[in-house]
């Protein structure tokens, strides 16, 4: 595999609580050494002088649609945007078509990350059998097939009883449960947050309380069962509230933000436009700021973007027939760094653990360090370099994004999974 030095670049590794310019050393897909200099010889060598050189970020939370529904996005185009935005590992979401609900689909979906994957890839689960939210999947099973993580999203499993089942299970096999809180029964036809804005639009509304009943229901199953639980696009006040009391009283629960939720709310969407649907929806100015004061108090632990591409004819026209979805993983970055960084709301270390180090340590993975011995996952990001994001030139399949046009300081320069450079800006 060789060796890469990668030099002078400012290290930013709260793992091992290092900020400074530092060279690091990568021998055989391994970080062999960091220290201020090194003069080993190299067989390639990557000047990172005015850059931010970080462990490589983490998503929890992103929709590549493969098997089945592969016009929207692959495991090829989904990795290949995710190296872009500075991602090395990523989770895709089990509502496939088929879904990812046994050990067969499990290895199937494996073949194809073997085959495809340009990141590393772990493997999510649905908890339920074909996603209907009745009969609890072979779990132990499809963990020792190689799932790491269960979810239902795009949903949640409304019988108490079938989700506190899983959950036992989930608790003896060490799997995590990453929740979608909705309470279907409540939805009742909604597009977007209702408020005085939904009101000024004509459009139907979905309240706070769809989300937040089930945030309840889950972080009390999480007490009751012991299940280790994440809390996926967390979009309301009190769901950050719920949060905080679960981690006071020392529950197993950690949750996450993703960066349309902290950076819009729904006074922001200028008309009946598909681009501004999603789900969760945009919440009201007051959920923004707890969201944001979440991400600096470190209440909420993980930003993640919910990456979810469509086909162009599915998100035009009214958010009344468009689908919900936006595509994230080519902006994420960016639009923290500028909406969480440059504003102070978070220093630069903060970002990186909520991007890379605390999802590492929630999926219990050997990432999100710079350390000796650690695969050499890397992110090396520019951050004064400003630009406007342009979404015909993602790499997604998707790009379903109300962001297209708007300016941004940080650029991912380069991305380095297992010791090679998968992604590198042009010059």
């Amino acid at each position: 595999m060789g060796t890469l030095l990668i030099r002078n670049g400012r290290v930013l590794d709260p793992a091992n609580k290092r900020d400074g310019n530092y060279d690091i050393l990568i021998k055989d897909g391994k970080i062999a050494q960091v220290a201020p200099e090194i003069s080993a010889e190299a067989d390639h060598i990557y000047d990172a002088t005015g850059l931010l050189v970080m462990p490589g970020l983490i998503d929890m939370h992103v929709h590549f649609r493969e098997p089945g529904l592969e016009y929207k996005e692959t495991i090829a185009t989904g990795t290949a945007a995710a190296a872009k935005g500075g991602f090395t590992t990523v989770c895709p979401m089990a509502n496939t078509k088929p879904v990812i609900d046994c050990v067969e689909m499990v290895q199937k979906l494996k073949a194809i990350i073997d085959r495809d994957a340009k990141v590393h890839v772990l493997m999510i689960g649905t908890v339920t059998k074909g996603l209907a939210g009745k009969e609890v999947c072979d779990l132990a099973a499809m963990k020792q097939a190689g799932i790491r993580m269960v979810s239902e999203d795009g949903k949640s499993v409304m019988d108490s009883g079938v989700y506190a089942k899983a959950m036992e299970i989930c608790k003896e096999e060490d799997i995590l449960v990453l929740a979608h809180c909705e309470d279907i029964n409540l939805v009742r036809g909604g597009v977007m947050h209702e408020g005085v804005r939904s009101k000024e639009l004509g459009l139907p509304g979905i309240t706070s309380e769809v989300e937040d009943i089930i945030t309840a229901r889950d972080i009390f199953l999480a007490r009751q069962t012991g299940a280790r639980l994440h809390l996926c696009h967390c979009s309301t006040k009190t769901s950050v509230e719920m949060v905080r009391m679960a981690k006071e009283a020392g529950l197993p629960v950690s949750a996450e933000v993703c960066p349309h939720h902290f950076t819009l709310c729904d006074e922001d969407i200028p008309g009946d436009d598909g681009n501004y649907k999603m789900n969760p929806p945009l919440r009201g100015r007051e959920d923004l700021e707890a969201l944001r004061a979440g991400l600096s108090s470190g209440v909420m632990e993980v930003i993640s973007t919910d990456h979810a591409p469509h086909a162009a004819q599915e998100k035009e026209g009214s958010m009344k027939t468009a689908a919900f979805g936006i595509v994230g993983l080519e902006t994420s970055f960016a639009l923290a760094w500028t909406e969480l960084v440059k504003t102070g709301l978070l220093t630069p270390m903060q970002l990186v653990e909520r991007m890379s180090a605390a999802p590492a340590r929630i999926l219990k993975i050997r990432a999100g360090a710079l350390s000796v011995g650690y695969p050499a996952d890397i992110t090396i990001a520019d951050p004064n370099q400003t630009y406007r994001i342009d979404k015909n030139t993602f790499v997604s399949k998707g790009k379903n994004t109300p962001f297209d046009g708007r300016e941004v300081t940080g650029e991912i320069a380069a991305t380095v999974v297992d010791g090679r450079i998968v992604y590198e800006r042009k010059k």
